[in-house]
């Protein structure tokens, strides 16, 4: 079977873990401060804060830059549901605005006519390892004093113009086995602003300025000196692991690009190709694709089959969110009552109330839905041999038949 995903570990992360274990430090240690400096050298800034996890970067980069209760935050539809749920987890309400159909990323002509001044922060995706269009973002972002915290998951090593990132605005970053470079689990906040920094360390370890001493009511989203130092093993492969990637997506989108449509990449945007996605063409089955393709030993993975504005959760808690559409009076409004104060003094409770619930509308967001109809990933990751690689090749264009 060749995976859709393939965590490449060796025997050097094997011994920098054994390291750990014969050393007596698990947490707290040396190995999460190196980690941590290599990797604000990756991204080009002064700051960088290991975490938990992916969605503890999120989460912790809203609370460091107060974000809670009666503001709203500008975000992707067509995304892992986490980058919204942090959102809603301080309190504050996800706005969704649609996506640029070719890039699957936010959609920046969209965001200025959602900014209402609850308006506190934009969250863009850098999905698939693309990077959004940071500079029009920024140029948003500081015309309307908004924070900008990029969601860059999926895209450690990408970058605009020799500009990694992460370096834009806050960035967050996870090490989920799947992702371009991994610690099992863990995560990266990434900034210039040593204050954003400063918040974010006392907030991972419950408050604590100096051991027993709690100045902000906090969690335990530490990473371990464990996983640190798989990072760090993982990182001096980044670059080597990243040229893969790129090089197997350029033979995918040489032999498959006129068949169906396959990712692009903006001149001067490094996109490092966290997945290969591309759009079943209209009028196919992709159930039909995805059972194909698994017959014939071919994983894929859908992301997302599902907008956020409409798993579940969203769909029975409308009252939640708000949906802009490029139409204002399509708005889904809702809005979120003040609660009683949380970390950092801001507001930051888990208390949801709703102001009214939200009208239902027909495809409110249609690039982002219709995306989720048709997106299909095929395998990309550095494991591929040539022959894995004209496999799918020759699969994917027997189904365009």
């Amino acid at each position: 079977m060749i995976p859709i995903a393939c965590p490449l570990i060796g025997a050097e992360e094997e011994t920098a873990v054994l390291e750990v274990l014969r050393s007596g430090q698990l947490a707290q240690g040396e190995r999460v401060a190196e980690f941590e400096r290599r990797f604000a050298e990756l991204c080009q800034v002064q700051q960088a804060v290991a975490v938990s996890s992916g969605t503890a970067a999120l989460h912790l980069a809203l609370i460091a830059h107060e974000i809670g209760y009666g503001d709203e935050v500008i975000t992707t539809p067509f995304s892992f549901a986490a980058t919204a749920n942090v959102i809603l987890l301080v309190g504050a309400t996800p706005v969704f605005v649609d996506i640029d159909p070719e890039t699957f990323n936010i959609d920046p002509t969209c965001i200025e006519s959602a900014i209402t001044p609850r308006t506190k922060a934009i969250i863009p995706v850098h999905l698939y390892g693309n990077p959004c269009d940071m500079e029009r973002l920024e140029t948003i972002a500081t015309a309307h004093h908004l924070a900008l915290i990029e969601d860059a998951c999926q895209a450690h090593g990408a970058g605009i113009h020799g500009k990694p990132v992460g370096s834009f605005g806050t960035g967050c970053f996870s090490f989920y086995p799947t992702k371009n470079m991994t610690t099992g689990e863990g995560g990266m906040v990434t900034t210039a602003n040593p204050i954003i920094a400063e918040r974010v360390r006392l907030l991972r370890s419950h408050g604590q300025k100096e051991r027993y001493r709690h100045i902000a009511l906090g969690f335990n989203q530490r990473m371990t000196d464990l996983q640190a130092a798989i990072g760090l093993v993982q990182l001096n492969k980044l670059e080597q692991f990243t040229e893969k990637r790129i090089a197997n997506a350029a033979y995918l989108t040489e032999h498959l690009g006129s068949s169906v449509q396959t990712p692009i990449t903006q001149a001067g945007y490094r996109h490092v190709f966290h997945l290969y996605t591309i759009r079943v063409p209209a009028g196919h089955d992709r159930d039909a694709w995805v059972a194909h393709l698994k017959e014939r030993g071919i994983g894929t993975s859908i992301h997302y089959p599902c907008t956020i504005h409409q798993q579940p959760f969203y769909q029975e808690s409308s009252e939640f969110f708000r949906i802009v559409n490029v139409s204002p009076e399509e708005d889904v409004v809702a809005t979120l009552s003040k609660a009683p104060t949380g970390p950092l003094g801001s507001g930051n409770s888990t208390t949801l109330t709703a102001a009214r619930p939200a009208e239902a509308i027909v495809e409110q967001l249609p690039e982002a839905e219709r995306a989720a109809r048709r997106v299909l990933s095929l395998p990309v990751h550095p494991a591929l041999s040539a022959e894995d690689l004209s496999t799918i090749v020759k699969e994917v264009l027997a189904l365009c038949q």
